[in-house]
C-alpha cells in the first residue's frame, strides 16, 4: 500500500499507518502527529495545518493528487506552516476533536479534513476537501493556505480569539445538564424514528442513504419485544439494503453508505465495522423473521470477512477496509459492461441480467451496471426451478462472475488491525455462530479473541492498532468496550469462563482508565490535546460511551458491581434530554436504557447438559453467563443442573427444562419495553 517513490521520502516513510505511507513520498514535509511537530510550530511560530484522512477514501486519493503532489503547494506549505497527516482510524480522539470543530464552523463535516491550528493546537479554521483551481465558488487550495497564512501575520488576535471561540464551543457540546429520561421514552423514540422512515426503500432520511447500523440495533431489540413498528421499519430497511447495489452481489459484502435513495449505487469501499455490525443484525433478524435471505446475508458477509480481510501478518485478525477505487477510477472493481456479463455467462445471461438489472444502456454512469437483486421469484419462475436448485444455479452465476473479477486489479486493503473494529468482528462471528449454528464462526470468534487478548495488550493494556508487527501505544475506551462485548458473545456462544472473565478485566480496565466521577466517560486518555474527547453522538458506529455502558450493564448482575450499574444509570440521565429530543444520533444508548430497565441475565451454571440447548436463542435482552459459584457471585448458591433468570438482583424459579426456560425467556421479551416491569412476590424471587 506504500506510495510509488516520486520525490525523496519524507518523515512519514517510518510509519505503519498505510494512509500515512500513501503520503511518504509527496514533496510535502510531513510531520506525523506528535512533540516534534509541535515544538517546530511553536519554536517557529508558525500555525499547523493538520490533514486528517484514511487509506480507503476517495477524496483524500483525489486531494493528494491534485494538491499534496504539486511542487508549488508543497513549497507554500513549508514556507507557512507545519504540516501534519494524520490517520482518523489509528487516532480517533484527534479526528473527533477537530472533526467538531469543523463541523462547528461550517456545519458539516468529511474527509479529507483540513484544520488550521495555532502552534498551542488550537483550531481557528479549515474546510475538508479544498480544489487545487477555483470551482464552485470555492477558493482554491493555494488560495486558502495564502489568505491563512495571512491572517496569521497580520491579524493574530483576531485569530487566537476564533480558536478561543471554536474550542470554548467544542468543549461545550460534550456537556450536558442530567435528566432522568421519560417513562414512555422508548414509545416516543419510535415514533420520532417513523417520522423519518423511507416506507418505500427502507432507512431513514434521502441520498446518501448509510446503514446506520446502531439504530437498526435498537429497533431490532424492540422488535424481539414485539412491537411491530419497530419490527416493519427494521425488516424493511434490511431487506431493501441485500436487494440494492450497496450490497456486492458477486463477493459478499456491504459498501460503506449509497450514494442514491433508494440503495443502488455505493460509495463502493469496504469497511470491517459496517460488515461486522450488518451480520450480527441480519443474523438476529433472521431468527426474529425467519426469512432465509436474511441469513444467506448474514453468512455471506462474514464469509467475505474470512475470505478478503485477513492480513497477511495477522491471519487471526481482520483489516479495517477495502479501497473504494481501483486503477484511480471509484468502483472499477466492481461494476460491469453488458458485454463483460454476457461474456462470462454464455447462455445465463438473458436470466442473469433481469436478476441482477444489468442493462446494455447500463443502470449507472457511462454505460456500466452496478448489480442490484431485486426479482429472484420473476426469474427462478422463469427457470423453473425449486429453492435447493434456484441457489445452486445463483451459485454458480456468482462463482463464475468472481473468477473473471479476480482477474481484475482489486482495490487496496489497509491491513492495519483496530482493536474496535476487531472486536465487533468477533462479536459478530461469535453471536452469528451461535444463532445460526455454525461452529466454524465461533472457532473464528476463537481465535481472533486469542489475538486480540494477546498481541493487542501490552503491559497489561489493550492498545488500539497493531500492523506489521507494530503496536502503536493509543488506547481508547472504544477498544476495551467493544472487544469486552465481544468476548462476552464468545462466552455467551461457547460457555467457556475464561471470555467471561477477559470481559470482566476489560470492563474494569475501562471505568479505571476512562471514566471520571461526576463527569462520565472520556473517550481517550489525556494527552496532547487541547481538550479530552467525549463523543456521545453515534454514528456509523456505536459511541465508544454507550458502547462501555452496555458492557457493564451486562456484567453488573454477574458479579454483582452495583457501582457499575450506578455508572450506567448516570451516564443515561447524563443524556436524558437528548435520549428524548434527537434518538437517531443516539440509539445505542436508548439500548443501554432499555437494559438497564429490562435487561436479565440467564445463568446456566454448568454450561452443558439439556438446558445449555437454551444458549442458541435469539434473546437480546438476556445476558447468557456459564459459571459455576467460585467464579461469579450470581452462581453462588445455585444449582449446577438448573438455570436461573435474574433480573435487578431477583430471580425467577429455577427451570427444570427447556421449556420452562424458553417460556420465562418469551416473558421477559414480551413486555413493551415503555412499561415498567412488575413488582415481584417473594415467591416469586428466589
Amino acid at each position: 500500500m506504500e506510495a510509488p517513490t516520486t520525490h525523496p521520502a519524507n518523515r512519514l516513510v517510518r510509519e505503519t499507518s498505510p494512509y500515512l505511507l500513501q503520503h511518504a513520498h509527496n514533496p510535502v514535509d510531513w510531520y506525523p502527529w506528535g512533540e516534534e511537530a509541535f515544538a517546530r510550530a511553536r519554536t517557529e511560530d508558525k500555525p499547523i495545518l493538520l490533514s486528517v484522512g484514511y487509506a480507503t477514501c476517495h477524496w483524500c486519493h483525489v486531494m493528494e493528487r491534485e494538491s499534496f503532489e504539486d511542487e508549488a503547494i508543497a513549497s507554500q506549505l513549508g514556507a507557512g506552516f507545519v504540516a501534519i497527516k494524520v490517520d482518523r482510524e489509528e487516532l480517533p480522539d484527534v479526528d473527533h476533536v477537530y472533526m467538531s470543530a469543523l463541523q462547528a464552523l461550517t456545519g458539516r463535516g468529511g474527509w479529507p479534513m483540513n484544520m488550521f491550528l495555532t502552534p498551542q493546537l488550537k483550531p481557528f479554521f479549515g474546510g475538508s476537501y479544498f480544489p487545487p483551481n477555483r470551482r464552485h465558488g470555492l477558493l482554491s487550495f493555494s488560495e486558502i493556505l495564502a489568505a491563512v497564512r495571512e491572517a496569521w501575520m497580520t491579524r493574530r488576535a483576531e485569530v487566537e480569539q476564533q480558536a478561543e471561540a471554536l474550542l470554548a464551543h467544542v468543549r461545550e457540546g460534550t456537556v450536558a445538564a442530567p435528566r432522568r429520561p421519560a417513562d414512555r421514552l422508548h414509545e416516543q423514540a419510535v415514533a420520532r424514528l417513523a417520522r423519518s422512515f423511507d416506507e418505500t426503500h427502507g432507512g431513514f432520511g434521502s441520498a446518501p442513504k448509510f446503514p446506520q447500523s446502531p439504530l437498526l440495533q435498537y429497533l431490532l431489540t424492540l422488535a424481539a419485544t414485539g412491537d411491530e413498528r419497530a419490527r416493519t421499519m427494521l425488516v424493511s430497511t434490511l431487506q431493501q439494503m441485500a436487494a440494492g447495489g450497496m450490497l456486492d452481489h458477486v463477493g459478499g459484502g456491504f459498501a460503506r453508505y449509497s450514494t442514491d435513495q433508494r440503495w443502488h449505487v455505493p460509495h463502493f469501499e469496504k469497511m470491517l465495522y459496517d460488515n461486522a455490525q450488518l451480520a450480527r443484525l441480519y443474523a438476529g433478524a433472521y431468527r426474529l423473521t425467519g426469512d432465509e435471505r436474511l441469513r444467506f446475508v448474514a453468512e455471506d458477509t462474514l464469509a467475505w470477512l474470512q475470505r478478503e480481510m485477513h492480513p497477511a501478518a495477522a491471519p487471526a485478525a481482520f483489516s479495517s477496509a477495502q479501497d473504494a477505487d481501483s486503477e484511480g477510477i471509484e468502483g472499477k472493481f466492481c461494476v460491469w459492461t453488458a458485454a463483460e456479463f454476457g461474456a462470462v455467462l454464455g447462455a445465463d445471461t438473458d436470466l442473469a441480467a433481469r436478476l441482477y438489472g444489468v442493462t446494455q444502456a447500463g443502470n449507472w454512469e457511462h454505460g456500466l451496471n452496478v448489480l442490484e437483486r431485486r426479482n429472484p421469484r420473476s426469474v427462478q419462475t422463469a427457470l423453473g426451478l425449486d429453492d435447493n436448485a434456484w441457489r445452486q444455479w445463483e451459485q454458480s452465476v456468482r462463482q463464475r462472475l468472481y473468477a473473471v473479477r479476480s482477474r481484475r486489479i482489486w482495490p487496496i486493503t489497509d491491513d492495519k488491525v483496530l482493536a474496535d473494529w476487531n472486536g465487533m468482528a468477533l462479536r459478530a462471528f461469535a453471536e452469528a455462530g451461535r444463532l445460526l449454528g455454525r461452529a466454524d464462526f465461533v472457532e473464528t470468534a476463537r481465535t481472533l479473541a486469542r489475538f486480540l487478548l494477546g498481541t493487542m495488550v501490552s503491559e497489561g493494556r489493550l492498545r488500539h492498532a497493531w500492523r506489521d508487527g507494530t503496536l502503536r501505544a493509543e488506547s481508547y475506551l472504544a477498544d476495551h468496550a467493544q472487544v469486552g462485548l465481544g468476548l462476552l458473545e464468545l462466552h455467551a456462544a461457547t460457555g467457556e469462563l475464561e471470555w467471561l472473565q477477559s470481559a470482566h478485566d476489560l470492563a474494569e480496565r475501562l471505568v479505571d482508565q476512562f471514566h471520571v466521577e461526576g463527569e462520565g466517560f472520556y473517550d481517550g486518555e489525556p494527552g496532547h490535546l487541547p481538550l479530552r474527547a467525549r463523543d456521545l453522538y453515534d454514528g456509523a458506529v456505536p459511541s465508544a460511551t454507550a458502547a462501555a455502558c452496555e458492557l457493564l450493564a451486562r456484567l453488573a448482575g454477574t458479579y454483582e458491581r452495583g457501582e457499575w450499574a450506578d455508572i450506567v444509570q448516570a451516564s443515561i440521565e447524563r443524556q436524558g434530554a437528548l435520549l428524548e429530543a434527537a434518538p437517531a444520533a443516539v440509539p445505542s444508548m436508548l439500548l443501554v436504557a432499555l437494559l438497564s430497565e429490562h435487561g436479565a441475565e440467564l445463568l446456566l451454571p454448568s454450561g452443558t447438559g439439556p438446558l445449555a440447548a437454551v444458549r442458541s436463542d435469539f434473546a437480546p435482552l438476556a445476558t447468557f453467563v456459564s459459571a459455576r459459584a467460585d467464579a461469579v457471585p450470581l452462581a453462588v448458591g445455585r444449582d449446577a443442573e438448573r438455570a436461573y433468570l435474574c433480573q435487578h438482583g431477583a430471580c425467577q424459579l429455577p427451570a427444570e427444562t427447556p421449556a420452562q426456560l424458553r417460556g420465562q425467556l418469551a416473558r421477559l421479551h414480551s413486555l413493551q419495553p415503555w412499561e415498567r416491569p412488575p413488582g415481584r412476590s417473594r415467591e416469586d424471587a428466589s
